[in-house]
């Protein structure tokens, strides 16, 4: 696949079909929306689950804590495997430390609910919640990449 730094005149979207076209790789602004409400909704959800939880202390701190783990895995897979696509240099030992982070938050939360005490409802709850907030971290990041790497091709 080709990466946006090694276009060339002739295939430039730009002199096809003028000045004034919209890029096709930026994102569109509803997909940047959808992507921050999926993020908000599934973070909030989680965490007001856990304000509401019936559970001591530490077991809330124990499941906020792997969200926020979580959110950092998936944020840096995607900025690794992007990095690598776009040619970055990335070490494989970071590379490899951000997928191992990615499946530990996935397997400390499975873990983590197949040991509770909590109805089949409330372990449903947070496991779509979390991966709710695990894919639209991911979407955010790369909108987010995706458009400093636009507004800089186009200053």
């Amino acid at each position: 696949m080709e990466t946006l730094q090694h276009r060339t005149e002739e295939n430039s979207f730009t002199n096809k079909h003028g000045d004034n076209a919209r890029n096709p790789f930026k994102p569109t602004p509803a997909f940047i929306g959808a992507s921050w409400f999926a993020l908000l909704t599934g973070t909030l959800g989680y965490c007001i689950g856990l304000w509401n939880a019936d559970m001591m202390l530490n077991e809330k701190g124990y499941y906020f804590t792997i969200l926020l783990f979580g959110l950092f895995a998936v944020i840096s897979v995607q900025k690794t495997v992007r990095d690598r696509t776009e040619g970055l240099a990335v070490t494989d030992l970071y590379y490899g430390i951000s997928w191992f982070s990615t499946i530990a938050a996935l397997a400390l939360l499975t873990i983590g609910l197949w040991n509770a005490d909590m109805l089949l409802s409330e372990k449903g709850f947070y496991a779509m919640a979390f991966s709710l907030s695990m894919f639209a971290a991911i979407a955010v990041q790369k909108n987010t990449r995706d458009a400093k790497m636009i507004e800089e091709k186009e200053l």
